[in-house]
């Protein structure tokens, strides 16, 4: 990637890593649906909007308005409600953590649903490590009684196996443009969302005071409108592959924000299970494992075919 990629790449990181961050300041003053509500409501407008101005074709149909619902349902309304619930229970910084396992649930939805996904041995290692990772994170008192931060941690997890399902899910929409993709999909986890939160929270009683709605407008502005077309655009420039390494980074914005700002102090546990997460994600990005295989082959080949002599020698 150019050195602009990289600069992109570690903002990106940067404006998802403070999602974890804002949600946690919002939620204060603001129950969890309320946040997420406001969340994705206020980024569907801007995005509407952008995309108005840009001229983008707005298609309607039943047919097309189905398929947004199930996509803002799993990419959105769901994954968002699980998080946010889980920050009611556990640090920011843990919850990016667990958050980094949506590429290991998206290479087993993938080999579950796609003839194409063959499962390599740097896939099967790294679904291993991520699943040992987790395990890890979440502790052996998982085993002997669900307490609510147990609950948060699972509530967390929960949100990355529908990541996991959206990856794929979402691929069917290639003939949209990115942003009208974006702009459908944030609409239709606010038709999900309106009804819950008007239902159980009553969100016109709430008062989130200045800090409250600048954590909301931060989250729905920074993180997710701006961070959507900060998204399209390097995907454009550096490829998927190259994006995915977004995953690594995010935690590192969020943990390092939660303890700044938040006073938030992970015990070891999460740092061993963030080492071992992250070296299964580096198993199934498989770049480390190619340059480790290349090089073995050529150390094997210069083993094999031995210098020729100078035929000058005596």
């Amino acid at each position: 990637m150019s050195t602009r990629d990289w600069a992109l790449l570690l903002l990106l990181s940067g404006v998802w890593g403070g999602s974890f961050f804002f949600f946690e300041v919002a939620l204060a003053s603001v129950p969890p649906f309320t946040v997420v509500l406001a969340r994705v409501g206020l980024a569907a407008i801007i995005l509407l909007v952008i995309a108005r101005l840009r001229g983008c074709i707005l298609p309607f149909s039943l047919t097309i308005a189905r398929r947004y619902l199930l996509l803002g349902a799993i990419s959105n309304a769901l994954p968002f409600s699980f998080i946010v619930w889980g920050q009611t229970q556990i640090p920011s910084g843990l919850a990016s953590i667990i958050n980094a396992m949506t590429p290991i649930w998206a290479v087993l939805v993938g080999l579950l649903i796609r003839s194409d996904e063959r499962l390599t041995t740097p896939k099967a290692i790294g679904i291993l490590l991520g699943f040992a990772g987790v395990a890890v994170l979440l502790g052996p008192d998982l085993l002997q009684e669900l307490d609510p931060y147990s609950l948060g941690q699972l509530s967390v997890l929960a949100a990355t196996i529908c990541y996991g399902f959206a990856v794929h899910y979402g691929r069917r929409f290639g003939g949209t443009t990115p942003l009208v993709n974006a702009a459908y999909m944030l609409s239709a986890a606010t038709v999900w969302l309106l009804p819950v939160a008007l239902v159980v929270e009553q969100p016109w009683t709430v008062s989130p005071g200045f800090v409250g709605w600048s954590a909301l407008i931060g989250l729905a502005t920074v993180c997710t409108a701006f961070a959507y077309l900060l998204y399209f655009r390097l995907l454009a420039s550096a490829g998927a592959t190259n994006i995915s390494l977004v995953t690594f980074l995010v935690p590192v914005s969020a943990i390092s924000l939660g303890a700044v700002f938040l006073g938030e102090r992970l015990g070891p546990n999460a740092f061993i299970g963030m080492g071992i997460l992250f070296s299964g994600l580096a198993m199934i990005d498989g770049r480390l494992w190619r340059r480790f295989s290349q090089k073995t082959n050529l150390a094997a080949a210069q083993i094999k075919t031995p210098p020729r002599s100078d035929p000058t020698d005596p």
